[in-house]
């Protein structure tokens, strides 16, 4: 097992889907017997909050042309004794060149479409869709090097009723309310003024519930996402929680999720928290949702950017109970088949064996 040691590098200062994957990933990896350690940006939420159970060390991660960054990098991954070093985001993977001859190996994971020069130098690649695997490949990577490995959902956190029940109380949810959670930063690319938009043509109330979204995110957009809601007539129907290190008690208190990304969005993790807390989906069309989705079994699927089509498909699902346990139950089964954190591990576990015979 020692020769299967993976040393993880990410640069990021601030924590979103990306960085929530990487803590989750590295977590699961312990908790299987996994040898790993991470290295992540001095100071940065990462290092400060979420990784302890994981050992790992800090570095500058400057910015990209920092020599003295790629230098620390270089020293790093050369004093160390794990064989596989695993790349996350640009500027770790831009900043780490391993050295001819020392019988390591760089896989860099790449969770989204981006530009690719500064991910070719490495030796493999991972991504989480089989979309994204493809555009790698019609990118000029070699279809040998690209492997594919999706997501684990994680199990559903129990959380207990005292504290659900206080959370209820501290948002004024009444009993009977009918309570929308969407998760994500807000960025563009997360579409939630199309929510925002969906919101204000809902009636305030479906069969004598009141109509409440909760927001799990923080990010530059609030303000303007703030005054459109006020704009529309909705700011008292939306709260706006900001980033929540542990989201489990607002899935737990949810009655439906919705994940209005635009088409941009990679894989959506909210799908599978959607299924692993066993809540009924309505998402929009995007990439990730096309591939893994199955509309009107698991998930209600409509058009990305369009809030009207947002809307009334929301709508549907709150007035059709049937429809929402058939989704939750198809979605539970899936978490299960498809989206195993042990299936996932596993895959990761046989590619460095793989990559490490091929070296």
């Amino acid at each position: 097992m020692s020769t299967l040691k993976s040393l993880h590098l990410i640069g990021s200062a601030q924590m979103g889907g990306a960085e929530r994957w990487f803590t989750r990933f590295l977590s699961a990896m312990v908790r299987h017997g996994e040898p790993v350690e991470a290295v992540v940006r001095r100071g940065s939420e990462l290092a400060r909050h979420h990784l302890q159970d994981v050992p790992h060390r800090e570095l500058g991660f400057r910015t990209v042309w920092d020599p003295l960054s790629r230098f620390e990098v270089s020293r790093l991954v050369a004093g160390s004794d794990a064989p596989i070093v695993q790349t996350y985001m640009g500027r770790a993977t831009r900043l780490t060149h391993l050295r001819p001859g020392r019988g390591k190996v760089h896989l860099s994971r790449l969770g989204g479409y981006y530009k690719l020069t500064p991910f070719r130098h490495a030796h493999a690649w991972i991504g989480n869709t089989k979309g994204l695997c493809d555009w790698m490949i019609q990118g000029g990577l070699p279809a040998g090097r690209v492997f594919h490995i999706t997501n684990f959902a994680d199990p559903a956190k129990t959380v207990p009723q005292a504290e659900l029940a206080a959370l209820r109380e501290r948002i004024g949810l009444r009993p009977g309310d009918w309570l929308m959670v969407t998760a994500g930063r807000l960025i563009d690319v997360k579409g939630h003024r199309f929510l925002v938009d969906a919101m204000g043509r809902l009636p305030a109330g479906i069969d004598g519930r009141r109509l409440r979204l909760v927001v799990l995110g923080d990010g530059g957009l609030r303000e303007a996402l703030e005054a459109q809601a006020r704009q529309a007539g909705v700011a008292d129907r939306i709260l706006w929680a900001g980033w929540q290190q542990d989201p489990a008690p607002w899935f737990h208190v949810a009655d439906m999720v919705v994940f209005p990304s635009r088409d941009a969005e990679t894989l959506g993790n909210v799908i599978l928290e959607a299924w692993a807390y066993g809540k009924p989906l309505v998402a929009t069309a995007f990439r990730g949702a096309r591939e893994i989705a199955r509309h009107g079994e698991d998930a209600w699927v409509v058009p990305c950017d369009d809030g009207a089509a947002l809307a009334q498909g929301m709508e549907h699902v709150i007035r059709e109970p049937g429809l929402q346990r058939q989704m939750v139950a198809n979605g539970l089964a899936r978490i299960g088949r498809d989206f195993s954190e042990a299936a996932i591990i596993g895959q990761y576990r046989a590619l460095y064996a793989q990559l490490l015979d091929n070296r």
